[in-house]
């Protein structure tokens, strides 16, 4: 288990809540659609969308839009399978090459939008750093979720992470234990976590872990697995104060 598929039990269990769920895998390795059991569909990521990010942006030399029109996009780009709505970011060029300016500022307007202008809740799986999001959505989004492995490197990331989220106005940084084995990995993580809580553990699954090696979706398989799940969940809403009406 990792952040992809907490992601997506994540999402899967705001829909089943009643929440308006849309999901968004900017990881350059995207897996969130298989986590999610969307059905194989040929997804072109946003970033490789050249044509659209020079009508809408520009580049190439000449001016840059910062703030284009992206409504009508994501309707476009979005998928649907069981309640859940799908955008593959896909990755932004990095170094020297020209189109990495356009292809942020297009992903970042993305992202305001779907935080910023819609009311739905919105599950981003992002790579290890923070270079997605810029300050806008940063400072609207809820919270911050870092899953940690009970080990001193996944610690040390945990650490760096919430030092770039300081770094754009992100201060609801929330830990998330993974591939916890009982109380002493637990307190291990909690321990070693400084001033990120701890708000619920994904236990260690040979049922979940099974299914990820198949290829199926990260379906709740597991009874420990449900429960966490449903803490974390439950945790979100408290800390959020966000409930959905029945």
């Amino acid at each position: 288990m990792g952040k992809t598929t907490v992601a997506a039990l994540l999402a899967a269990e705001l829909t089943h809540r009643g929440y308006r769920v849309t999901a968004i895998d900017a990881d350059p390795n995207p897996n969130l659609a298989r986590a999610l059991g969307f059905p194989p569909l040929p997804l072109t990521p946003l970033v490789e969308l050249r044509e659209e990010i020079e009508q809408r942006v520009g580049g190439g030399g000449g001016f840059i839009r910062l703030n284009p029109r992206v409504d009508d996009l994501v309707e476009r780009l979005m998928v649907s399978h069981r309640g859940i709505q799908l955008i593959v970011a896909g990755a932004v060029a990095r170094g020297g090459g020209g189109c990495a300016c356009p292809q942020s500022v297009l992903l970042r307007r993305v992202l305001d939008h779907l935080v910023l202008e819609r009311d739905e809740a919105v599950v981003i799986d992002l790579e290890a750093g923070l270079e997605h999001l810029g300050r806008r959505s940063a400072q609207a989004a809820d919270a911050l979720l870092v899953v940690v492995d009970p080990s001193r490197g996944s610690l040390e990331t945990a650490g760096r992470i919430r030092r770039l989220a300081a770094e754009i106005g992100l201060v609801r940084v929330l830990a998330v234990g993974n591939r916890i084995r009982g109380e002493a990995d637990e307190a291990y993580l909690a321990g070693g976590l400084a001033d990120t809580p701890l708000i619920a553990s994904m236990p260690d699954s040979d049922a979940l872990r099974d299914a990820e090696r198949r290829g199926d979706a990260a379906a709740v398989v597991d009874p420990a697995v449900t429960a966490a799940v449903v803490r974390l969940v439950d945790e979100l809403e408290a800390r959020l104060e966000r409930r959905v009406s029945a």
